[in-house]
């Protein structure tokens, strides 16, 4: 199954700031809801365990992040597989763009991501509306991580 989200935030700090917290582990760890680690295993590759709850299902997934298309301190690709045993896999990318906005930054994101196992017969609409709820609830931390 597949599913896109997309979105901006308007961040009251310079994009070099916003770049800093986008690049530090122990900021993304407190951002991504239900992280238990995430922790930096080469230059732009890093590992992440989450323990996370959609629907009736819940997990604990492992996920290989690895960053591309860097351009500092403009924007990246993110690409990240996440295997939650029994429940499932997902893989996904995600283009993170920062531009400058009104003396602060915006951060604009498209996201993909695909979905197999016990997660993919929950239907889209629920999974769609938790990895919304997911998207939202991270950057809302994050703009607390930035601005905090």
């Amino acid at each position: 199954m597949a599913m896109t989200v997309n979105g901006e935030i308007g961040l009251a700090a310079s994009r070099d700031l916003v770049w800093a917290r986008l690049n530090d582990p122990e900021v993304l760890k407190s951002c991504i809801p239900g992280c238990e680690e995430f922790t930096r295993t080469d230059e732009n590759q890093f590992r992440a365990v989450a323990r996370l709850k959609i629907g009736p299902v819940s997990a604990r997934f492992k996920v290989r992040v690895t960053l591309s298309d860097i351009d500092p301190p403009n924007g990246y690709r993110i690409a990240a597989e996440g295997e939650g045993g029994v429940a499932g896999f997902a893989k996904g990318e995600a283009t993170v763009m920062l531009v400058d906005h009104h003396g602060g930054t915006l951060l604009k994101y498209e996201a993909a991501a695909r979905i197999g196992g016990k997660l993919a017969q929950l239907g889209q609409r629920l999974i769609s509306g938790t990895a919304k709820k997911l998207a939202d609830e991270f950057f809302a931390n994050f703009a607390k991580a930035v601005q905090g």
